[in-house]
């Protein structure tokens, strides 16, 4: 019997959700960062085997504070993502519970489908003895169907938790192809692969409000031209992503190409401009001009 359903993946921000989408597909669909809210849209993992189809809905980090338009956006996308699901992966961070966590168990008091706890970086924690304890405590903070302890980054035990989560999907016909893997567009992944390499390579020095817009992408000779503009809010942002002799923006180019060439398996001839757009974070008509809206 075939079995096909939606399981969303939430948390508070980086706390590993990418991380945990990506090791499930078994290759990178969505940016990852040490830096918090990397992910600021709904993105579909799937996976097709045999005859279960289980889509996987990456979520941004549910947060408290940030009163900007691309706040709301990415809370209202997170929490949209809860409606009409068959499972949720609710994770967290091994021996830490925030205020965040407790708000995101709160909300999903009010979600009619079962909620799986992953308690993520577990390899991390250096006394193993006080993790039994933590997860006896958070367990307590919802109503869960299972409690399962893993480590996105390694893999560690993400096979059981893929296999608690296949078991609360209904019977069904699949709804994507065997052979699909997302449901966002190669633009897409594109503008995030950029996005991802200013983040990563710049860490703190990066202003949290940039932007990434694909002007151009096509196909020529077998070779992917892509022609890229990201959007700052400050002169002085755009200094920094440049750098010296524009050096900075050199080696983010460099970077970007070659992981898009790995992600599309061609040759790729990629083009970056820095520009500013004063306010566009908290200008909901430009946010909907660069994709952030409630229907992308």
């Amino acid at each position: 019997m075939a079995r096909c359903g939606f399981v969303a993946i939430v948390g508070r921000p980086n706390v590993g959700k990418s991380t945990l989408l990506n090791q499930l597909l078994g290759q990178k669909i969505s940016i990852t960062s040490h830096k918090p809210q990397t992910t600021r849209h709904r993105i579909l993992g799937i996976k097709t085997d045999g005859e279960t189809q289980c889509v996987y809905v990456d979520t941004p980090g549910l947060h408290l504070g940030g009163k900007s338009a691309i706040n709301r956006y990415m809370n209202r996308t997170a929490g949209g993502a809860l409606l009409d699901v068959d499972a949720v992966v609710f994770v967290v961070e091994a021996l830490r519970w925030t205020e965040e966590d407790e708000s995101v168990a709160r909300r999903l008091d009010t979600v009619d489908a079962p909620v799986i706890l992953a308690v993520n970086k577990v390899d991390t924690v250096t006394d193993k003895e006080r993790l039994l304890p933590f997860l006896q405590e958070v367990s307590s903070h919802g109503s869960f169907a299972e409690v399962i302890p893993i480590s996105a980054s390694s893999g560690s035990n993400v096979e059981v938790l893929e296999l608690v989560a296949e078991k609360l999907l209904p019977d069904g016909v699949h709804l994507f192809s065997d052979d699909q893997i997302t449901d966002r567009s190669e633009r897409f992944i594109a503008a995030e692969l950029v996005r991802e390499k200013l983040m990563r390579t710049l860490r703190q020095e990066l202003p949290y409000s940039v932007a990434v817009e694909i002007e151009n992408f096509s196909t020529e000779n077998e070779i992917v031209h892509i022609d890229a503009i990201i959007w700052v809010e400050r002169k002085g942002h755009k200094g920094i992503i440049i750098g010296k002799g524009g050096a900075m923006l050199k080696e983010i180019g460099k970077q970007a190409r070659l992981d898009m060439q790995r992600t599309f398996g061609q040759q790729v001839f990629l083009r970056l401009w820095v520009k500013v757009k004063a306010g566009w974070s908290d200008d909901e008509r430009t946010l909907k001009s660069l994709g952030y809206s409630d229907d992308s």
